[in-house]
């Protein structure tokens, strides 16, 4: 549980706490050995433990530059700071302090395992750069918004999410909501989400999914088009310095120095446009996967409705037959109904006749079941392998647009500065 301060001596971490606690890791870790043999050199140090130190601030780790791994438990720090130097960090526990706000983390981008539990946070924010994040527990805070969970969208690589002792938990559309909105997700306050909560999740909110997925697609976009209108920006600033410029040599050097940055261009904006290939394609399989799952489900409730149409025109024939030999007894006896029509009442020849007269009716009907049955199935079948085939062939032509308008746009530069060139000469 966090603590108040107040009720304790706060701890400062400094170069004495440092060597005692890595000292305190033994001589089976590997500080202990570099410490014991090679006295203490912070910066070979790749796992620290700080928990149980009534720190209040930390401070004082920029020489642990190799830390992957490092224990701030139980602590009753406030605010996450000094910790932009541990760029080689993978793993880091918070939990069981008194932090109000997630910053701090804009420099950890190979952090993979982040533990925030049991502290006083409401909100996610500042946690773009964490692109590598797998697991992230954050129970027991202070989140309540249940539509804040779309946040973590952005982490591709989460699989373990706990978020047990939040007010938001307690929402009763909880349990489906988080599968829904993260559908890369494994495990979720420590229980594993199986295929069907996953699909039942994705029934639920399939149409706020997908537009959800459209609106990020839009986003994307135009983040990207911002991107390249920069360049665009720079690039007009760089050819009007060198229109402008008088001095050979200096023009020359411009002239040079601008044919690399159209080079670092060309192959920014393929980096770029491979970057997006590589999305829409894990976004075209998450679909793809979720789509093929709907069909399926849908394909199962066919087949199982048409089961019971098959039951009940069983029971239907059962009771034809049992109607129609009634008949042909009482007319045997001449007990049958005066006003049945010829047709009809030439059917009861004999017994072989009317059996399979009925008999035939009912075949029929079966028949007519079956390829409404195939019809419906085939159908679905065509329609889901239709689009997905679309969506396959709709990315290739855009991919190719993409790549030639990279291409076009990039050897349009090159002839200006070719044109350029000449006018020098």
């Amino acid at each position: 549980m966090s603590r108040p301060y107040k009720t304790i001596e706060p701890s400062v971490i400094d170069d004495k706490m440092l060597e005692v606690m890595v000292k305190k890791q033994g001589p089976s870790g590997r500080a202990g050995q570099i410490a014991q043999l090679e006295g203490i050199d912070f910066k070979d140090v790749d796992h620290l433990q700080l928990d149980y130190q009534n720190i209040l601030k930390v401070d004082n780790l920029w020489q642990f530059t190799s830390l992957t791994k490092l224990q701030l438990d139980n602590n009753v720090i406030e605010k996450i700071e000094g910790l932009n130097t541990l760029v080689n960090l993978i793993w880091l526990d918070l939990s069981f302090n008194n932090i109000e706000m997630i910053e701090g983390l804009d420099e950890l981008v190979k952090l993979e395992d982040l533990s925030l539990y049991s502290n006083r946070i409401s909100k996610f924010e500042n946690m773009d750069s964490l692109v590598n994040l797998q697991v992230f527990s954050i129970g027991k805070n202070h989140i309540s918004d249940l539509e804040s969970i779309i946040y973590l969208r952005r982490f591709k690589r989460l699989r373990t999410l706990n978020l047990a002792g939040n007010p938001v938990s307690e929402d009763e559309r909880y349990s489906m909501y988080i599968p829904a909105f993260l559908p890369d997700l494994m495990y979720l306050d420590f229980r594993l989400i199986d295929k069907t909560t996953k699909e039942q999740a994705l029934q639920i909110h399939y149409a706020t999914v997908a537009n959800l997925v459209h609106k990020e697609d839009l986003e994307l976009k135009s983040l990207e088009k911002m991107r390249l209108e920069e360049e665009e920006l720079a690039l007009h600033k760089q050819l009007n310095e060198l229109q402008h410029a008088t001095d050979n040599l200096l023009m020359e050097n411009k002239i040079q120095k601008f044919r690399v940055t159209i080079d670092k261009l060309w192959s920014s904006l393929m980096n770029l446009e491979m970057q997006l290939v590589d999305q829409l394609e894990e976004a075209t399989r998450e679909f793809e996967r979720n789509i093929s799952e709907l069909v399926t489900t849908y394909i199962e409730n066919v087949q199982a409705l048409v089961a019971q149409c098959r039951d009940l025109e069983n029971r239907n024939h059962e009771n034809m037959l049992e109607i129609a030999m009634s008949s042909y007894d009482k007319m045997g006896k001449s007990e049958g109904d005066e006003e049945m029509p010829e047709e009809l009442r030439a059917l009861f020849i004999d017994k072989d006749t009317v059996i399979n007269t009925v008999n035939a009716s009912h075949d029929l009907h079966l028949l007519k079941i079956d390829n409404q049955e195939d019809k419906m199935v085939t159908k679905a079948n065509a329609w889901v392998r239709d689009m997905i085939e679309k969506l396959h062939m709709d990315e290739v032509a855009r991919n190719r647009k993409r790549v030639l308008e990279i291409n076009t746009y990039v050897n349009h530069w090159r002839d200006e500065l070719d044109f350029l060139e000449l006018q020098d000469v």
